[in-house]
């Protein structure tokens, strides 16, 4: 089962709690007063070098005629995208440089290079992933509606197709994205004429999306247009995989906690820290991985603190990892490849119906409960099993009462990611 105890299943008492939260508001203090020019520049250069790299790899791909030429065209168009998406996109999207004032790289304005808005994105994943972070019936980023990642999701007959559902989603993660970003944005809708003004919104966006990489573009080649219309398909592709693999890779290996909605009742600051922190993964990354993938390989620290430049996580990290030592709380970390193999294992694992998995669901790799560490408990108490065929009960009994929780947590909640 998911964590419904977050002190007892990290062994430590209020006072440790809010001790950590006060370390980490330190942290966070720190950075945000010695921000300045140095990180002005950064984003700057960062967004000069992706719009130089665009145009070199449109050029190769418009006006060269060799393969090996549109290899490199295709590939470094992929890369340009991923670099806009993820460095800059994601991270101006998230406010991270709101403090420059400057409005063309602002959370407000910023409009990134794919189909889904940038505006019904933010309230998805800066809101209601962030705050909610691996809360189950809360965070509907948990599987993404398609995928089972815990046994606290029920699961139905559609699971088993799940292996085939994470590779078509690998490889449409921004249209994926942007649907799920309009059902998040339509689900707080007050009336179906807000529901229908959201998606004439994402249609004109899918619209003038399409029509830059899909007609725009290969009409500028004249004859050659079916070489640059397959070099975008090409570099959509690139984009969209590299994307999918850095976010699950942050999200769904083994060590990234699971919660229950018991959980915030009264939840602290330094309980919502605490919820980051182990409801996160990393992967190590050198310069060039931790750029290309927006430094979501420090995803811990991008859960921690979501609102600070992206170029400080790496130093923040070393911090971070410190008072997981002084307070013997896990840093999960590994290899990409290891982080990502993790990740299918419990894909394919969690297509199946639980009579064919070994672990118990408190101590499973993909979740577990802070049930594990209780040794001793009385045949008159509730059962593991009887908890999690409750909690199956209460996630099946959803939409409604799933709603009417949800919107009373969401009106209670601060906005802070």
């Amino acid at each position: 089962m998911a964590i419904s105890d977050i002190k007892e299943y990290a062994h430590l008492a209020a006072a440790d709690v809010e001790s950590l939260s006060d370390e980490l508001n330190d942290i966070r203090r720190a950075v945000a007063e010695s921000l300045g020019g140095a990180d002005a520049s950064y984003i700057r250069r960062t967004i000069a070098f992706q719009r130089v790299l665009d145009v070199i790899a449109r050029l190769l791909i418009h006006g060269t005629r060799t393969t090996p030429a549109w290899v490199i065209g295709a590939t470094a168009l992929g890369v340009a995208k991923s670099v806009e998406n993820m460095e800059i996109g994601h991270n101006v999207s998230h406010g991270q440089w709101d403090w420059m004032n400057d409005p063309e790289i602002h959370s407000g304005t910023w409009e990134w290079d794919m189909v889904g808005l940038s505006s019904q994105w933010r309230y998805s994943h800066n809101y209601r992933h962030h705050v909610f972070s691996n809360v189950v019936g809360m965070d509907d980023d948990l599987g993404y509606g398609v995928l089972r990642i815990t046994r606290d999701q029920p699961w139905r007959p559609g699971n088993l197709f799940q292996p085939l559902r994470n590779l078509l989603l690998a490889a449409t993660f921004e249209w994926g994205i942007a649907l799920h970003s309009l059902y998040s944005e339509q689900d707080h809708a007050d009336t179906d004429s807000e529901k229908s003004a959201d998606t004439r919104a994402l249609v004109g966006k899918i619209a003038r999306q399409m029509g830059k990489d899909y007609l725009f573009f290969p009409a500028l080649s004249g004859r050659r247009w079916r070489r640059t219309l397959t070099a975008n398909l090409a570099a959509n592709l690139l984009r969209n995989v590299w994307a999918y693999v850095v976010i699950f890779c942050g999200h769904f290996p083994d060590g990234a906690e699971k919660f229950t909605v018991a959980e915030l009742e009264n939840e602290t600051r330094g309980e919502w820290y605490l919820r980051q922190m182990l409801g996160s993964a990393n992967f190590r990354a050198g310069t060039v991985m931790a750029f290309l993938s927006g430094n979501l390989c420090y995803q811990i620290e991008h859960h921690l603190f979501p609102d600070l430049p992206s170029n400080r996580y790496a130093e923040i990290s070393t911090q971070v990892r410190a008072l997981c030592e002084k307070y013997d709380l896990p840093y999960t970390t590994g290899s990409l490849a290891r982080q990502y193999l993790l990740t299918l294992r419990t894909i394919h694992k969690l297509s199946l119906p639980d009579r064919f998995l070994r672990a118990t669901a408190d101590d499973a790799p993909e979740t577990a409960s802070e049930l594990k560490f209780r040794t001793i408990l009385s045949k008159s108490e509730t059962s593991a099993p009887r908890l999690r065929t409750g909690l199956r009960t209460a996630l099946r009994s959803m939409p409604s009462s799933r709603h009417r929780q949800r919107n009373a947590l969401f009106e209670r909640r601060d906005y802070h990611a």
